[in-house]
């Protein structure tokens, strides 16, 4: 990387010279010598830009891409407008980072602000951020607003996704938080051992609407039941569902959270992928991350500020309550653009499509075999049991370029369909299963 620097040998050589170091050795010299490295990194010769890119082509030709994809389990594939690409590799906001200095980045934090209203609108609650990495990340982030000195069991839904879990889990180790799960019964949060887990040092409930098992919640029942305790609910969210599905503060949840990934991002192997955060205006100081703020200037025009920060760059390290630092305008400006596009109609009819093609995937798999695990209501995603090794049925699909539904722990399958898969994909899918169950 040092052919990359913006500054000569001879420049770095004078910079040293000026702070009073005679060479780099000189500089590092208090680094005990023996964690220096006193040799070059092992590393290939530089290339060009045309062996460089042969090189990474040739690794990327090694990734499996799916044409038919039925596989969800928090990362999901939609369609995704052209415009949504075309506005956001811009280069003004390609390049942009976090906008410090309100003065020259109107622009990047009006794309903020706009995206906060937008989340604000899909979740029903009064104020959002910006910046969270993902949304596993902004479940644990959340529990960090309920947790106080008088509050401290975190209780969690057996039926979230294990990956949000296992992050809350993560962020609590550090913190000294005990994580005490919620089982799940019948695919969804048992609500009479809420009950009895219940108490006046509940912080917070987390679960989400629709559960990892692709079943709806009684959400509101959720919150009622820690609300009677005096803890807070936070709802995690699949987006999409939205567009359809009753609101996290219309079931009364005190913070909505959630992987943003659907609104507009492809799957990408995984990332870069998006957090959202939204809460109630009563929980609003305590909400990490970047907040833009609109406000008039000198001249009683609109500007945008960043306000109400709560991170430890800004406020006493012992009063901040998260220390999310990295800056997540382009995804959000994505997700922006996506809704945009989208409106509230395309939204709403995006989600419609993805519950009645997982209806209809749902009923397909059955006739050839596959049964459904759970009795509850779904919206695109939902368990099957699977008579066979599921890696046998999945190698078979695989074979013909169907990525199948998920294995899970007890040997069953978790499938999705989205708004892309075709009545001719799913036929085709129930068609190679039942080769393999017959």
């Amino acid at each position: 990387m040092g052919s990359y620097l913006s500054n000569t040998d001879a420049q770095q050589r004078q910079m040293l010279q000026e702070a009073g170091y005679r060479d780099w050795d000189h500089l590092f010299e208090e680094v005990p010598a023996q964690v220096r490295l006193d040799r070059p990194l092992d590393l290939p010769a530089g290339g060009s830009e045309l062996e460089v890119r042969r090189q990474v082509e040739a690794m990327a030709a090694k990734n499996r891409v799916f044409p038919h994809i039925f596989r969800g389990a928090g990362a999901y594939n939609h369609y995704i407008p052209s415009i949504v690409r075309q506005v956001t590799s811009k280069e003004e906001f390609v390049t942009a980072y976090t906008p410090y200095q309100a003065e020259i980045s109107q622009g990047n934090l009006q794309a903020i602000f706009e995206y906060q209203t937008m989340i604000c609108e899909l979740t029903g609650m009064d104020a959002a951020n910006a910046s969270v990495y993902d949304g596993a990340c902004a479940a644990a982030e959340a529990v960090f607003m309920c947790r106080d000195r008088r509050r401290g069991r975190v209780l969690v839904s057996g039926a979230v996704n294990p990956q949000t879990l296992e992050t809350i889990r993560t962020y609590c180790h550090g913190r000294d938080t005990a994580v005490e799960v919620v089982p799940a019964k019948e695919g969804a949060t048992d609500l009479e051992t809420l009950a009895g887990m219940l108490d006046n040092q509940v912080a917070c409930l987390v679960y989400q609407q629709p559960n990892y098992f692709g079943v709806i919640e009684d959400a509101a029942a959720l919150t009622a039941a820690v609300h009677g305790a005096g803890g807070k609910a936070i709802a995690s969210c699949n987006p999409i569902s939205l567009g359809l599905m009753e609101t996290p503060a219309q079931a009364g949840a005190d913070i909505a959270v959630g992987e943003g990934q659907p609104l507009g991002m492809p799957l990408s192997f995984g990332g870069p992928y998006l957090g959202f955060m939204a809460c109630t205006q009563e929980m609003m100081r305590k909400l990490p991350g970047r907040i833009v703020g609109q406000t008039t200037d000198s001249q009683g025009k609109r500007g945008f500020v960043l306000t109400l920060q709560a991170r430890e760059q800004h406020i006493r390290r012992e009063k901040a309550s998260s220390n999310i630092c990295s800056n997540e305008a382009l995804c959000a400006l994505t997700a922006s653009v996506y809704l945009s596009a989208m409106g509230p109609r395309g939204l709403a009819q995006a989600a419609t499509l993805c519950c009645s093609k997982a209806h209809y995937l749902q009923q397909a798999l059955a006739a050839a075999g596959l049964e459904p695990v759970y009795a509850g209501e779904f919206f695109h995603e939902f368990v099957t049991r699977c008579p066979v090794e599921p890696e046998k049925l999945l190698a078979h699909l695989e074979a013909a370029g169907y990525l199948g539904g998920l294995p899970l722990a007890d040997g069953s399958l978790l499938w999705c369909a989205t708004e892309l898969n075709t009545k001719e994909e799913m036929d085709a899918l129930a068609a190679l299963v039942k080769e393999v169950l017959c």
